[in-house]
């Protein structure tokens, strides 16, 4: 029997339009990253306060390796293609749990969270590019081998790939790490290119980062974006550890108020790039500026950025970005066995170490915030220390920048304080130097202190022993701030051709945070570590003496 010709036509015509709806492209394509920043090697979580909805603060337990990959395990559940991305100081500046193991721990467990790119940042380069290379490459040589491949007898280096656009080798006049790097989703070419503030040096050790220039970071980000356009990348993804801040709340989308280096940076950008994951400042935000999108997550994984990305499926251009900042806590999601696992192999690999007293303390903590004359009472106490240890060389006066001071001296209920407390308050082991400088000196020292522009001047507030004070004026010009004549040492004036010696440690000794002044005076090496000159200073000879604490007398006093 011949086929009905209706009916053979109807078919053709239905197969026909089943072949048609078969390879209707999507009507979008959506793209989801993870972003984290200043994740500083905190496996374990800690305090985060914020202002709740009903204006109130809360403080809760968050971020943790534990949480975050719980966290962002869920999530690549409900998306396995998800990218997961940071802006730099992952690691450096760490409690003790991971930098007493040269912050192997954190890269590792950044290893098992898959992620895939994070820019560089400044302290990254805390132990040196070598140790960088080693930290991305893998290895067991080091300028720090003391602790490197103690934890384990090898060390496979960093899975995901740190990007520098703008840290340049003057050797070769090319980046040093690689400028950027595409990740394809969904047949999506995603360009992500990183960098770090070009005011790195000022924040590393000078030897530490020698050979390498920190460019202008859009200058260096415009330049190779014609290169990820030729290898095929339609999106582009600034991951930047620069920041910036703003008043309003750390998940509020669309803010408004963001000021900062950021800012600036972002504004020079060639317009293909929409959206900037950013650091530094440790300020959650989710702000647009000029139309481009510039995200940052707090820090110590508190929080993470979720960043939705739609594409246009035609053109493969960027349509839309939809960004929301999410807290990280325990509980919050199903743990990941392997992580947890492998915390709780480190957290007792440590705990011999971490728990052994070192110092009583006659009070409970000690803050490390500034007052508004700049000083702290932890700041002050370190100081002391860094004094004490270099008196047999010669030195009369101990500083600390308060940047180097990381957190708050805390102690058990009957005061003892363990090394695990004392480590996290001076993470980075600075050796202390002993300087020479004139009275005249020390006045333009302090007079350094409100130079840089764009930053709290309270935050480059050296920290002084009790033996040296000085008052200081804000209503006075840049540069004359110091009220003369107010500086004294052991209660007599400071004068102005004498030549004093001032204990720091060898980042301040070598120019960091803004004080070119030490890099141009005689100086010797004492040898003395400045975590083991505070740990002697609060051990005081017995556990059953408490360290010289009370509310001292002002060392530093701001008259407006």
């Amino acid at each position: 029997m011949k086929p009905n010709r209706f009916y053979s036509a109807f078919l053709l015509a239905g197969l026909v339009t089943l072949a048609g709806c078969a390879s209707t492209p999507p009507a979008r394509i959506e793209i989801n990253l993870v972003a984290m920043n200043d994740f500083h090697g905190n496996l374990e979580p800690s305090k985060f306060t914020h202002t709740g909805a009903d204006g109130q603060k809360v403080t809760v337990l968050a971020g943790g390796i534990n949480a975050v990959a719980s966290a962002v395990h869920a999530w690549r559940a409900q998306d396995p293609e998800l990218v997961l991305v940071g802006a730099g100081d992952l690691v450096g500046g760490t409690p003790a749990l991971s930098s007493m193991w040269n912050d192997e721990p954190t890269i590792n467990a950044l290893n098992m969270l898959g992620m895939n790119f994070s820019s560089v940042g400044n302290h990254e380069f805390d132990s040196g590019r070598i140790e960088l290379l080693r930290k991305q490459h893998g290895g067991c040589q080091t300028p720090r081998a003391d602790k490197a491949c103690k934890l384990a007898p090898d060390f496979g280096g960093a899975k995901f790939a740190y990007l520098g656009a703008n840290v340049i080798d003057k050797a070769t006049g090319k980046p040093f790490l690689p400028a950027w790097r595409i990740e394809e989703v969904r047949g999506v070419k995603v360009g992500f290119v990183g960098a770090v503030l070009r005011g790195t040096p000022l924040l590393v050790l000078a030897s530490g980062i020698e050979g390498l220039e920190f460019a202008d970071e859009a200058e260096s980000i415009n330049r190779v974006l014609p290169e990820m356009k030729a290898a095929g990348a339609t999106v582009f993804v600034v991951l930047i550890h620069e920041g910036g801040t703003t008043t309003e709340p750390f998940d509020k989308k669309n803010c408004s108020q963001l000021k900062g280096p950021i800012v600036d940076i972002s504004k020079k950008l060639d317009p293909a790039v929409r959206l900037v994951v950013s650091g530094h400042t440790h300020t959650g935000f989710l702000c647009k500026v000029d139309g481009r999108t510039i995200t940052q997550a707090e820090y110590a994984g508190h929080v993470l950025s979720r960043i939705k990305l739609t594409v246009d499926p035609k053109t493969r251009a960027l349509r839309d970005i939809d960004v929301n900042n999410v807290i990280v806590k325990d509980g919050d999601y199903p743990v990941v066995p392997a992580v947890s696992e492998y915390l709780a192999t480190v957290k007792q690999r440590s705990a011999a170490a971490l728990a052994r007293p070192v110092g009583r303390l006659a009070v409970r903590s000690v803050d490390r915030r500034l007052n508004p004359a700049g000083e702290s009472p932890l700041g002050g106490l370190v100081a002391d220390a860094v004094l004490a240890a270099t008196r047999p060389h010669g030195a009369d006066i101990g500083l600390i920048n308060s940047a180097g001071v990381r957190k708050e001296l805390d102690s058990s209920a009957d005061g003892v304080v363990t090394y695990g407390q004392v480590q996290a308050v001076l993470p980075f082991a600075n050796t202390l130097v002993v300087m020479e400088l004139t009275g005249r000196q020390l006045v333009e020292m302090l007079e350094m202190q409100w130079v840089r522009d764009g930053v709290d001047a309270r935050h480059t507030m050296l920290q002084v022993s009790k033996n040296f004070t000085y008052q200081w004026d804000f209503a006075r010009p840049r540069g004359s701030r110091v009220v003369p004549g107010s500086l004294m040492l052991n209660g007599q004036p400071v004068i102005a051709d004498k030549v004093y010696r001032v204990a720091a440690n060898n980042f301040l000794a070598e120019g960091g945070d803004g004080f070119p002044i030490f890099k141009q005076v005689p100086k010797r090496e004492t040898g003395v570590v400045d975590l083991d000159a505070f740990i002697d200073y609060l051990a005081g000879g017995a556990l059953s003496q408490p360290a010289a604490f009370a509310a001292p007398a002002p060392r530093i006093v701001r008259l407006n």
